[in-house]
């Protein structure tokens, strides 16, 4: 069980897809359409229902001129406030349906089936819903938990290995946020991810024990959570850079990679912590690794992350000398941005 402002909400396992106890005319169905195509026999009955949003996940379907038509469907088939939704899909499901729970009617119970890694070892839990308006990315969003969230590993069996090498770079990130003791650990069964089940399921479950107890004592997100951005600034604007096709979780772990980078240059971390997470984080984005990353669309991006202060001070999570994950501030200048070019031409590849 996660505690939570809104009361606590149960995250179930189970190895196989089935949705009987789901099947209610007082639920709305909001699914990514590759899972229902996918699943068509497993989700024939809710199929039929008349409220069924099918939506294709990709980032332009979760901005802000999208949800009128959301909310005009889910009116038009007479949802109410002890009605539920029912999200099926991966984090961009989940972030439409959340801010739907959290804005329609003032509030509406939803429940959350995962089917993608990234969002079954992190994002499923800690209640954040992220909507892009305009050009910006995930400018506006909510903190509504689920009330239950089922995580069936079958789904995985239809993702191919860069989808897993995207739910992998979270899952060693809250590795890396344990500790290095946990960080070897997964790093030793990296292989064993992609090829035994039950060790997958070891880490799944572990990689969310570990952001339970820190979600738990900052649910939103104002104090010791921030530690949950090591790789994401540097990842963000990544995915800026490379014009979001290099996925999401492959970001992060560059963005990783390149945060202990930078902590080894400006002398804030240690080379051995660096050379030490290497190997494996460039395992896992090996089919990025040399994906041009233009510098000044990096820098541009990264000047307009929402945890910068004012006067040019990015705020950046880093590892210290112990390889912890610290939150620090850095002045965006001229020796900042020399780094960032001598790991994006060269210090991904070493």
């Amino acid at each position: 069980m996660i505690q939570s402002h809104q009361g606590e909400y149960q995250v179930k396992f189970t190895n196989d897809v089935w949705f009987d106890e789901i099947e209610s005319e007082t639920n709305h169905y909001i699914i990514d359409e590759k899972i229902a195509d996918c699943y068509q026999e497993a989700l024939s009955k809710i199929l039929q229902s008349p409220s069924v949003l099918l939506i294709k996940a990709t980032e332009s379907n979760k901005a802000l001129h999208q949800f009128p038509a959301y909310v005009e469907h889910l009116v038009k088939n007479k949802v109410r406030r002890d009605h539920r939704f029912i999200a099926i899909g991966g984090g961009i499901i989940q972030d439409i349906t959340c801010f739907l729970a959290a804005t329609l009617l003032r509030g509406v119970n939803w429940w959350f089936y995962p089917t993608t890694l990234l969002a079954q070892a992190d994002s499923c839990i800690g209640s954040k819903s992220s909507i892009n308006c305009g050009n910006t990315k995930n400018i506006l969003g909510t903190f509504t938990p689920p009330k239950k969230i089922t995580i069936a590993l079958k789904f995985l069996d239809t993702l191919d290995r860069v989808d897993i090498c995207s739910g992998v770079g979270e899952m060693l990130k809250v590795h890396a946020i344990e500790g290095i003791d946990s960080f070897n650990s997964i790093a030793n069964d990296y292989e064993l991810l992609f090829t035994n089940k039950l060790i997958m399921q070891k880490y799944i479950r572990r990689s969310l024990e570990i952001k339970k107890k820190i979600i738990e004592q900052d649910e939103f997100d104002r104090g010791i959570r921030n530690v949950m951005n090591y790789g994401h600034t540097f990842g963000h604007a990544i995915e800026s850079a490379a014009d979001y096709k290099i996925p999401h979780g492959i970001a992060v772990t560059i963005g990783m990679d390149m945060a202990n980078y930078v902590a080894s240059n400006f002398k804030f971390g240690s080379e051995e912590n660096y050379l030490r997470m290497h190997p494996i984080l460039k395992k896992n984005f090996s089919k990025f690794i040399d994906y041009d990353i233009p510098l000044e669309t990096f820098i541009n991006a990264i000047s307009k992350d929402k945890k910068n202060k004012g006067n040019n001070q990015l705020g950046l999570i880093l590892p210290d000398k112990k390889g912890v994950p610290t939150r620090t501030f850095f002045e965006n200048d001229h020796r900042f941005k020399a780094v960032c070019k001598d790991y994006l031409l060269t210090g991904r590849t070493l």
